[in-house]
């Protein structure tokens, strides 16, 4: 409750010290010791770094090739699609507006990647015309390999929304080439379900 009451003062106090500064002209100084760690730490959790300028590197359009192994006896599904993506809210998040086909059938999705300061971090989050659900996954970057490897839990709807562990990896081949893989765990052996191939356009 209390980190719930300091999170409201917090936000209360950046909206009113705009305003307050005007009326009483309020200085730093005025708040308490308490209230000034406060808006510190806020202010510094909320400054983008080096790591949401490297993921600024995936800005632009690109096109898709998607290969789906719905079953691991049989030949992949592949298709084509595009995507953009756009800085937002200052540059701390990427959106991800996808267009294509799952089955023959239209297909879109809007994800989002970024770095939490606070928990040290990467994030991505996934949302599609094939759910009703959002998928959310967190993790890190190797500079090693230029990969970033996210880890999370998927609700399966053929298993009465039972937990399947998730972990999707993230390759950097140059500036106009990544690649996105997708690995599923099921009764104990993880499998690679998707790949899904960006080409930047010139």
């Amino acid at each position: 409750m209390k980190i719930a009451q300091m999170s409201l003062l917090a936000l209360a106090l950046f909206a009113a010290l705009p305003l307050a500064a005007q009326e009483q002209k309020t200085e730093p100084s005025q708040l308490s010791p308490e209230q000034q760690a406060m808006m510190q730490a806020w202010g510094k959790a909320a400054q983008p770094g080096e790591q949401h300028k490297q993921l600024a590197a995936m800005v632009g359009k690109w096109t898709t090739k998607q290969t789906m192994w719905m079953d691991p006896n049989a030949p992949p599904m592949t298709e084509t699609g595009s995507a953009t993506n756009t800085l937002v809210l200052g540059g701390r998040h990427i959106r991800q507006d996808f267009r294509g086909k799952w089955m023959g059938q239209p297909f879109e999705g809007v994800g989002y990647i970024g770095y939490d300061n606070v928990i040290g971090k990467y994030y991505s989050t996934w949302m599609d015309s094939g759910s009703t659900g959002i998928f959310v996954s967190h993790g890190d970057y190797d500079p090693a390999t230029k990969t970033y490897t996210y880890l999370g839990e998927m609700a399966d709807p053929a298993s009465n929304g039972a937990k399947i562990p998730v972990r999707q990896v993230v390759r950097v081949v140059d500036n106009d080439h990544e690649v996105f893989e997708m690995y599923e765990t099921r009764d104990g052996k993880e499998a690679k379900t998707m790949q899904i191939d960006y080409t930047r356009q010139k």
